[in-house]
């Protein structure tokens, strides 16, 4: 029979919490910061549209999940990226936008999503699906 002290020390190890992340470069910070699938999508979506509530934002977004979108409200208003903006009303109302820092990230993805598209063709033949949140066609005649 195994004691109970164990059994809980056992338990202690399996739950221990990840490491620290380990940024090495510039690049890890920023592919940290706004890398990802939905970091990007949230900020593309900010840009385009403005201040938005949760569930426009939501409704904006395609197939994501609110606990996946809450934590990544979360995240980015950590890094300084995005604002949350709460308003003493009945019913309470919650808005999110981009602050400065963030709206100098559009660029940047702006420009992956330049190099995505025109790699992409270069890889297949299927035409990539282009973004409807962002400038990629403009950015794209420009080049």
């Amino acid at each position: 029979m195994v004691s109970v002290k164990r059994r809980r020390k056992k338990r202690i190890m399996t739950h221990r919490r990840k490491l620290a992340k380990d940024i090495r470069c510039p690049l890890d910070y920023g592919l940290d910061v706004f890398g990802g699938k939905w970091k990007s999508r949230v900020i593309c979506v900010l840009n385009a549209k403005g201040a938005l509530r949760y569930s426009q934002l939501r409704d904006e977004m395609v197939n994501i999940t609110d606990a996946v979108l809450s934590s990544t409200l979360k995240e980015l208003a950590a890094d300084g990226l995005i604002e949350r903006r709460s308003f003493d009303e009945i019913p309470p109302r919650v808005e999110y936008s981009l602050t400065e820092r963030g709206k100098s990230v559009v660029p940047i993805l702006q420009s992956i999503c330049l190099w995505a598209g025109q790699t992409h063709r270069d890889v297949t033949t299927e035409a990539p699906r282009l973004c409807q949140k962002c400038d990629f066609q403009q950015v794209r005649l420009v080049k």
